[in-house]
């Protein structure tokens, strides 16, 4: 989780990203592709009643 509203837009600007529970991300983007630490980037911007939602392709162990 990361606080604030991060779009996928936001996302090509970042090289790191730091979560609620003070959690340092990687950031890489590569064209259209986008990964976070090791995962990759599947669906982008799922817009729910409290927060935006992206899909990744694994699970981030803090």
């Amino acid at each position: 989780v990361v606080p604030g509203k991060v779009m996928a837009a936001d996302v090509v600007n970042l090289t790191s990203a730091k979560t609620a529970n003070d959690m340092d991300l990687k950031v890489m983007v590569d064209g259209k592709m986008v990964n976070i630490n090791e995962a990759q980037v599947v669906q982008t911007d799922i817009m729910t009643s409290n927060g935006i939602i992206h899909v990744i392709d694994t699970v981030l162990i803090p």
